[in-house]
């Protein structure tokens, strides 16, 4: 049998000036890829590792949220919606500590455990985006539904993140971290810690041609020493935009981490957006 994925449908209701609500399916307000993650809007052919594996991008829930402007250039974002599952589709140890991997795309979800999810954004100076966001859930095992072990762990995540266009230049720059409530170690040693930042620069050449650097570091076992897996990793490459909506993209990669060594790749890609 086949599938349908929906990232988004959901109704929004202005219910005052600069004020609204929406109910249904949406992308959870964290993070810069998060919500716009279209492949003309960024530079790699991969998502950067800190988005796709701690925040975890592309995310979206279902729920009701809050959203409008604070003050001139501050603007927010609340939301009380479905959560992540640490169980969701496997007995695995392995993968009890994953965050990307309890994922549930709402589809079938279990609720027993809601998240709620807060944002602050400053955009009131003209090229400047920077923004705090928290999430709290009480259970990220969703109360143990399939009886693996893994129950009663909270967690948070807290993040910021700063967006910067000046003329040709641009410079993104992330901090995500979470910290989980695994007092009697039910997840896999060191998980109940994981974080990650990035800081990317990029440079337009021309309008159809951009330049980009990336300095990354992960851990997502950094909860003690004796299991830190620290890994840090560069990314380098070339977006050639064929027009606003289409783009061509080459990068070169290079990972480090103490016990893989170093891994190196290339990517050769190209994305739309409708």
């Amino acid at each position: 049998m086949g599938e349908v994925e929906l990232e988004q449908a959901f109704v929004q209701w202005d219910y005052a000036p600069d004020h609204n609500a929406k109910f249904g399916l949406f992308l959870v307000p964290v993070g810069i890829l998060n919500e716009t993650h279209e492949p003309n809007t960024f530079y790699g052919v991969e998502r950067n590792a800190v988005e796709k594996n701690i925040i975890p991008a592309t995310w979206w829930e279902g729920g009701a949220g809050l959203s409008g402007e604070l003050a001139p250039g501050w603007s927010y974002d609340v939301a009380m919606h479905s959560g992540l599952n640490l169980n969701a589709g496997s007995g695995s140890a392995s993968t009890r500590s994953s965050i990307r991997s309890g994922r549930q795309k709402v589809g079938e979800a279990n609720a027993d455990s809601l998240a709620y999810t807060a944002r602050v954004r400053f955009s009131g100076i003209p090229g400047l985006q920077w923004s705090v966001a928290l999430q709290r859930q009480t259970d990220l095992s969703q109360s143990d539904d399939d009886g693996v072990g893994v129950s009663g762990v909270g967690a948070t995540l807290f993040e910021t993140d700063v967006a910067l266009s000046r003329g040709n230049f641009g410079l993104r720059a992330l901090y995500a971290r979470w910290d989980i409530d695994d007092r009697i170690n039910l997840l896999n040693p060191g998980s109940d810690e994981q974080v990650g930042w990035y800081v990317e620069p990029s440079f337009r050449v021309t309008p159809d041609l951009g330049l980009f650097a990336r300095y990354s570091e992960y851990d997502l076992t950094a909860g003690t020493a004796a299991t830190s897996d620290e890994r840090t990793q560069w990314d380098f490459g070339i977006n050639y935009w064929l027009h606003d909506n289409v783009v061509m993209k080459v990068d070169y990669q290079r990972q480090d981490n103490e016990r893989a060594g170093e891994v190196d790749g290339f990517n050769v890609g190209m994305g739309y957006s409708f």
